[in-house]
């Protein structure tokens, strides 16, 4: 599997670069965004993101809205939530609406990657079964 084309979104600037820096030298495509509007702007224009990295606390635009927002708008997309201040109300809010995992601040940068890894390949499966789906409708028709 070729490397996922990860994002992180965190208000926090010198957390960001240094996560950028850390990802991209294990092979990993990234991006990253300041701000859930940013984030959302970026993905319009970048439809083949694969995994997310949303902060939960954000000035503005917060981590859960952003998910909802997300999760809307490309549903195939995983995302992780990250905080440095988890509760468990919010860890629930944030996979009821579609959160990947959760992970707190400071994490594991390996823990990390094997985590982007398993959503890439969540993300990678439903594509698939999306194709196939659509592969078998095609043909069931074209018999007709």
């Amino acid at each position: 599997m070729s490397e996922p084309y990860v994002m992180i979104v965190d208000d926090e600037e010198t957390f960001v670069q240094t996560m950028v820096k850390r990802l991209s030298k294990r092979g990993v495509q990234m991006a990253s965004a300041l701000n859930g509007d940013a984030a959302l702007e970026y993905l319009k224009a970048h439809r083949n993101m694969d995994v997310v990295i949303l902060d939960v606390k954000m000035p503005g635009k917060d981590g859960i809205a952003t998910l909802q927002q997300i999760k809307a708008a490309y549903p195939l997309l995983e995302v992780r939530m990250l905080t440095g201040h988890a509760t468990v109300e919010s860890a629930v809010e944030g996979m009821k609406y579609g959160a990947f995992d959760y992970l707190l601040k400071p994490c594991d940068i390996d823990e990390l990657m094997s985590k982007v890894h398993q959503a890439a390949e969540k993300k990678k499966a439903h594509e698939e079964k999306i194709k196939e789906a659509a592969v078998k409708n095609a043909l069931s028709s074209y018999g007709d």
